[in-house]
């Protein structure tokens, strides 16, 4: 029963994530915005929504020690899912379309947009994390850089909707939903913005939908097979939080969207270390703090810089981002996976 769930609630939020993706591309092009504002922006915050949901549950609703730590481990691992695991994933679908591209594994990207992205997400994800080794009682401090790391997306996004500059028409595939619209023009490429706003909610609805069933069925497996609940929290449920973004990013790339797929990436990485680590810095202030048992938890933190820096600092030095170097996502995902199985049996302290 629990492989039909996960089967179905795949279907679902793959449904959910073809759905958005064109509704999303309409939505931007209604409101004039160009690609990097809507993959960076749009797209990351909306597909953040399944993953946000579980640290604000555990933190502000469930409280206590134990969903505290829950919460603090499911933020941390947010951003580093998405500098490995979901790299490596937008690497392996670039290799698989570079045949029939000119360019072959070099990625239509603006690099401009992405360095703008992981520009603000070191900023901002390197001052949370400096503040975690103030101690743990003292709780002002981390209120502060709260504060300071709202403002930090205010300004991310400010500058995005501010820099981006529409160039020409846009490739944009009919609305799906274009025909629930009566009083649509007589041209299906121009449904009207309250169309593509349902389509948008409603593939939402079922992103969140399929990423919860998912998350659900995985627990209760592993607890049917006995898989120990520390692995789980630091490395299964956040694979399955995380499957929007890549299932997007897929979409987008087979589509030759390269910035739109990497945009809601690094958009949701630079989402994740701002809002909602400010959730765990005012609502769990003492555990987000480096110390016994969350160490494993903010290691996986150092290893998101390291990624990310891998695979960036070459694009921003040669103006070029190849396909083949987000594969290195993959490794530094095993490399993790490694620490957190020698933590689970004892061989290194958590």
């Amino acid at each position: 029963m629990d492989i039909v769930l996960l089967a179905v609630s795949f279907c679902i939020i793959l449904a959910g994530a073809e759905l958005f993706t064109n509704g999303i591309e309409w939505f931007g092009h209604k409101l004039g915005l160009a690609e990097g504002a809507v993959g960076s922006v749009l797209a990351a915050v909306g597909t953040a929504l399944p993953e946000t949901m579980i640290p604000l549950i555990a933190i502000v609703f469930t409280g206590g020690a134990a969903a505290s730590e829950v919460g603090v481990g499911a933020i941390l691992g947010a951003p580093f899912m998405l500098s490995t695991l979901a790299m490596f994933v937008s690497g392996v679908a670039v290799l698989l379309v570079a045949r029939r591209r000119s360019t072959g594994d070099i990625m239509l990207v603006k690099p401009a947009v992405l360095f703008h992205d992981m520009t603000f997400f070191a900023l901002a994800y390197g001052i949370a994390l400096g503040v975690a080794f103030v101690p743990a009682d003292l709780t002002w401090p981390r209120w502060v850089v709260a504060v300071v790391l709202l403002g930090i997306y205010a300004w991310y996004v400010r500058e995005h909707f501010r820099a981006d500059e529409v160039g020409g028409e846009p490739d944009l595939a009919s609305l799906r939903m274009h025909r629930l619209d009566r009083w649509a023009p007589a041209a299906e490429r121009s449904p009207r913005l309250r169309i593509v706003t349902v389509q948008v909610v409603v593939a939402l609805g079922l992103i969140v939908l399929g990423a919860t069933a998912f998350v659900q069925s995985v627990e209760h497996l592993a607890s049917t097979l006995g898989v120990d609940g520390t692995l789980l929290a630091l490395v299964v449920a956040p694979i399955a939080t995380e499957l929007p973004e890549k299932f997007n990013s897929v979409i987008w790339i087979r589509q030759g969207k390269d910035t739109l797929a990497m945009g809601n990436i690094t958009g949701a990485m630079v989402f994740q270390s701002t809002i909602p680590t400010v959730v765990a810095l005012v609502f769990a202030s003492s555990h987000w703090a480096i110390g016994p048992g969350t160490t494993i938890a903010f290691v996986s933190a150092a290893i998101t810089f390291v990624s990310a820096g891998v695979i960036f600092i070459p694009m921003v030095r040669s103006g070029r981002l190849l396909g083949r170097r987000l594969l290195t996502g993959g490794l530094f995902y095993l490399v993790y996976l490694g620490i957190v199985g020698a933590a689970v049996g004892g061989l290194i302290p958590e």
